[in-house]
């Protein structure tokens, strides 16, 4: 009997994937016992961070911009305990439903240790709440999403650890202040 086009097309496709399981390593992920678990997430600290009146910068590129001071504040948690120095602040970007953050600051960590946070990110929420908390408003944390995700500088000592990991931050936006959640993902 003569193949006909249809048998060798499926000769051939079965010869090719046959060819393509024996040449691809197999993926650690088709192997769920080898699969890592899913990272979650571990609280570390809470700052609680006091902010100056914001700084207009005027609109650029279609978006409000202005600098929020920061003062000072506190820092407790598991992980680590101390104080928010003052002199830091936050560059905002407002738009229409969202709003970029890219906040700078230092920690004096309880046993003097000072630690430099890079915190950008973002806030989200219907123009008419990102309205209301840029106009000064405390607001529900539940009507807005409000997450960054900090790197930290620090010298060798009690607290390096803190370069090692990659971390998480939930804020809430409060007259006058912001609290920040950092959670370290495992």
């Amino acid at each position: 009997m003569v193949p006909t086009a249809l048998n060798r097309r499926q000769a051939g496709t079965a010869l090719l994937g046959a060819a393509l399981t024996t040449a691809m390593p197999r993926s650690a992920l088709a192997d769920s016992a080898k699969a890592p678990a899913p990272p979650t997430l571990d609280f570390v600290f809470e700052a609680v961070i006091l902010l100056a009146p914001p700084v207009e910068l005027g609109t650029i590129d279609g978006e409000r911009r202005r600098l929020v001071p920061i003062t000072g504040g506190t820092v407790d948690g598991p992980r680590l305990r101390g104080i928010v120095l003052p002199g830091g602040g936050d560059w905002q970007g407002i738009g229409k439903d969202r709003t970029v953050i890219h906040a700078r600051y230092t920690l004096e960590a309880a046993d003097g240790t000072r630690i430099s946070i890079d915190n950008p990110g973002v806030r989200v929420a219907s123009p008419e709440i990102i309205a209301r908390l840029t106009a000064g408003e405390d607001l529900d944390p539940s009507l807005y999403y409000f997450r960054t995700t900090p790197t930290f500088e620090v010298q060798a000592g009690p607290h390096d650890w803190m370069t090692r990991s990659v971390f998480v931050g939930q804020g809430i936006r409060h007259p006058g202040s912001v609290v920040m959640r950092y959670f370290r993902v495992t």
